[in-house]
């Protein structure tokens, strides 16, 4: 059932369309036509205007052949960077970029994947449920979309986010998430005349860092640092450095656990660097912002939802795997705001890199078990 030059065609259309995170602009209005000529009722909220970016989230419904509680489907419009002037590439059934850039099949994969299901519910008059379509914007930034969606717009009580890697994946459980960010103050002096009279934010960074235990935890836990800046120049005693960094579970105690620690290490640290200059004494000290990121999830295995996509999977004779995930994700927003969603791969792989690619193949199999859950919500 499932047109496979129209999969390419519409990929290549949405992939030519350069949608950084806070420029949705464009493929904003491309989706809007798109989904309007399909027989969407289209709207988009005002998103956009909260955190900066050109457009809004997109609502659009269908309103469906049968009766049934309606369904969510969930995708994201922006990429990440850098997305200037991409230009897809098809060899061999694989989609690559052709210069350096990402490929934006996270998550333009699901987009299409959404559209030419809806294309085969029309052409082959298969029976649905009304469907509400979010496709959000910053998803890549911290889910900021997700995060600013008015729920009380949606009827929909469960639903699929389409992005993720792989195929023939649900991933059903994901991690909560805090961020943070750490300011370190020394006292600066001059490198060369007056060592002795500074205190180096930069060194009591590294004795907190050198203590601190990052990567993976456990089985559940992972925690990173990922930005230091900090100094002005060479011959300066640095008086400043910021960490930015995050720590994910799936067990809230060990979050709050993991994330005490590091901000304990630093503390400790901050507190040894003192200094006493003639009768002065001079003493470093600390900032820390500290935020939830997202909540985490834990849809059970026999959710509905669950159990129409096995239903679906099973039709194609393509069982589906149950699994937990490491990343954010918009379903995790949505499940906390009482839409039961799991998460749905797309075929996306190597993403958030320049060697991007998806294949073919994989978008037509997402789009074949697609029309089967709709077919069975």
């Amino acid at each position: 059932m499932i047109n496979r030059q129209r999969v390419c065609d519409e990929f290549i259309r949405q992939a030519s369309i350069d949608s950084p995170s806070f420029k949705e602009g464009e493929i904003a209005q491309y989706l809007e036509n798109r989904f309007r000529d399909l027989g969407a009722a289209v709207e988009f909220d005002h998103a956009g205007e909260k955190i900066g970016s050109n457009s809004g989230n997109m609502i659009a419904r269908f309103s469906g052949t049968k009766a049934g509680e309606p369904l969510l489907l969930s995708v994201h419009m922006d990429t990440v960077t850098p997305a200037d002037n991409v230009k897809p590439v098809l060899n061999d059934g694989i989609f690559t970029s052709a210069g350096e850039t990402i490929l934006g099949g996270d998550d333009k994969s699901g987009i299409v994947e959404i559209i030419e299901a809806i294309e085969v519910l029309h052409e082959q008059k298969i029976p649905y449920v009304a469907l509400e379509v979010v496709v959000t914007i910053c998803e890549e930034q911290g889910l900021l979309g997700a995060k600013q969606l008015d729920f009380s717009q949606l009827t929909a009580k469960y639903g699929v986010v389409l992005d993720t890697t792989g195929i023939d994946i649900v991933v059903n459980r994901a991690p909560a998430a805090n961020r943070f960010k750490i300011d370190i103050f020394g006292h600066e002096a001059h490198a060369g005349i007056c060592p002795e009279q500074g205190i180096s934010a930069i060194q009591i960074a590294s004795r907190a860092l050198a203590r601190i235990p990052l990567g993976r935890i456990d089985d559940e836990t992972t925690a990173n640092i990922g930005t230091i800046h900090g100094g002005l120049a060479s011959n300066i005693i640095p008086k400043q450095v910021s960490l930015r960094g995050e720590v994910r579970s799936h067990t809230i105690d060990k979050l709050r656990q993991q994330t005490e620690l590091i901000i304990n290490i630093v503390e400790e640290e901050v507190d040894k660097a003192t200094l006493t200059v003639g009768e002065e004494t001079k003493r470093a000290s600390m900032a820390i912002e500290l935020k939830e990121d997202f909540p985490p999830m834990q849809v059970a295995e026999d959710a509905p939802i669950l159990q129409i996509i096995h239903e679906a999977g099973a039709a194609l004779n393509r069982p589906q795997e149950s699994r937990a995930a490491g990343g954010g994700s918009d379903a995790s927003i949505f499940n906390n705001n009482g839409v039961e969603t799991v998460i749905m791969a797309t075929g996306m792989a190597n993403v958030h890199t320049i060697n991007e690619q998806i294949a073919v193949d994989d978008m037509v199999k997402a789009s074949e078990l697609l029309v089967e859950i709709i077919r069975r919500a």
